[in-house]
């Protein structure tokens, strides 16, 4: 099976069907967060510190930085906050732009091998997004939609998700390295999208053999108690292949998703993880009792 590889300085995250699902937090993105963007677009970087130590503290496995804010200099504000993010985390970094110029620029103060996000199935996009990922030995997600639009066709969303994995062979990029975004569907507005994403994620997983990742909050969109229902989905696309998610680790229900789905696929041994986040602590003064009826019944077979 592909594992797929990415660092920071001194750490190592691996993507791939044998290991735990990787949580990519989504928290560091102006879009739609009209006082981030304000903040950042001044070059103040307060709340991506905390945003950023917030997702780490609540289990996230990398972290996703965008800096899209219109009529800004985005190459800077990207390189600036990647280069504050990485001065106070480990974690491997998504780089996520539409704008070249600007992956560029966080691919080149990033101190690793990065996930850039993203490149598409159009020609031109892979004409100058595929170089980058080369010239800096990174991996790129592929997002499964091309000059014609996002098909509702789970098997056109394959052709080029596939198209996009055998374009990136032609520039010396190992299918190891490009992680497929199948673009989830809302259910609320597409009944079938659900069954949709699960057979898409399966074929990807045994046809094209590569990893994969998704907005996980596309698949809620305009419904009520969405938190129940990304968690829903997320158990369900582990079990069909998925390895792993752009996502908010803030939201414990989620989590808790992926925790438990860690532990029915056999990633998480002896239950380890999923015992360190929900076993109750011991009730005060009942941990000291429990030593002393020890010692006592030790010295009473003595």
């Amino acid at each position: 099976m592909v594992d797929t590889i990415l660092s920071s300085a001194t750490r190592e995250v691996v993507i791939g069907f044998d290991r735990p699902f990787c949580v990519i937090g989504e928290r560091i993105n102006p879009t739609g967060r009209k006082l981030l963007a304000a903040e950042m677009a001044q070059g103040d970087y307060s709340r991506v510190e905390s945003d950023a130590r917030a997702q780490v503290e609540a289990g996230a496995n990398m972290l996703d930085v965008n800096a899209g804010i219109p009529m800004t200099d985005e190459p800077r504000i990207l390189a600036e906050s990647i280069q504050l993010v990485q001065s106070i985390t480990d974690l491997p970094l998504s780089i996520d732009s539409s704008i070249v110029e600007a992956l560029e620029a966080g691919l080149s103060v990033y101190k690793g091998k990065a996930l850039v996000n993203s490149v598409t199935g159009e020609e031109e996009r892979l004409e100058v997004v595929l170089p980058l990922i080369k010239k800096y030995g990174a991996a790129v997600v592929a997002i499964s939609n091309d000059e014609t639009g996002i098909s509702e066709d789970p098997d056109v969303r394959y052709e080029v998700a596939k198209k996009i994995v055998e374009r990136a062979a032609d520039f010396g990029i190992d299918r190891a390295d490009v992680v497929v975004d199948p673009l989830v569907m809302p259910v609320g507005a597409l009944n079938m999208a659900g069954t949709s994403a699960m057979k898409l994620i399966s074929r990807l997983r045994n046809e094209l053999g590569v990893n994969t990742t998704c907005g996980a909050s596309n698949i809620s969109f305009g419904l009520p108690n969405r938190h129940a229902l990304n968690a829903a989905f997320l158990t369900m696309a582990v079990g069909a292949g998925m390895t792993s998610a752009i996502m908010n680790p803030l939201h414990s229900e989620e989590m808790a998703g992926i925790l438990g789905a860690n532990v029915m696929m056999g990633h998480d041994p002896e239950c380890r993880q999923w015992i360190k986040r929900f076993r109750e602590p011991a009730a005060e003064g009942q941990e000291a009792a429990g030593a002393r009826g020890g010692r006592e019944r030790r010295r009473r077979r003595a």
